[in-house]
């Protein structure tokens, strides 16, 4: 981060998102609408330093199930923020920035393959590692069981789906509104 206004932005997009994860703000009743899968592809796809990339949603998804973890031991809500093979989803969070990253060029067509590839690869590989880790419903080990696996993982992939939609138009469209009002500044001062 070279200086205190991109620190700053970052730091607010990491509370958001975490913010955004916690809070019922479910729409439709949409369990998953969450920002996670959208800023990994925004930070694969614009931040230059690739650290900070891998960096703003795993920070925002950590923030956001710390404090699911202490609304658990309170007895707050039901689902705890930490639990058994829960690095994996870190994990491929992880290798969501790598679609951002691939997408070189910002285009809406672009970021909207992302915004529906994202989620799909995520579906898939938390879906296969829940059942293949015994987690979850706890299916058989056959084809049938991870069908039933797949199954139950569809109403968080529709909230998943919609959430990465809807936050990769805002955290790209904001950037763009913001790029083009820079460089429209420093062209009426040239």
């Amino acid at each position: 981060m070279k200086n205190n206004k991109n620190l700053l932005a970052f730091v607010l997009l990491i509370l958001t998102g975490a913010a955004c994860r916690i809070f019922p703000m479910q729409p439709f009743g949409l369990m998953g609408f969450a920002p996670q899968l959208a800023m990994a592809l925004f930070g694969g796809a614009i931040i230059r330093d690739k650290k900070w990339a891998f960096a703003l949603p795993i920070f925002s998804m950590l923030l956001s199930d710390l404090v699911f973890e202490g609304l658990f031991r309170t007895g707050y809500v039901k689902t705890p923020g930490f639990y058994e093979g829960q690095g994996l989803n870190y994990l491929f969070l992880m290798a969501i920035t790598f679609v951002g990253i691939a997408m070189r060029r910002i285009t809406i067509p672009r970021i909207a393959g992302a915004s529906i590839a994202a989620p799909v690869l995520f579906f898939l590989a938390s879906n296969f590692a829940t059942w293949a880790g015994h987690g979850g419903y706890n299916r058989p080990m056959t084809g049938s069981g991870l069908f039933q696996a797949y199954l139950d993982g569809v109403p968080f992939f529709y909230g998943s789906l919609a959430g990465t939609l809807f936050f990769s138009t805002v955290l790209f469209g904001v950037w763009y509104l913001m790029e083009a009002g820079s460089q429209r500044l420093s062209t009426s001062k040239a």
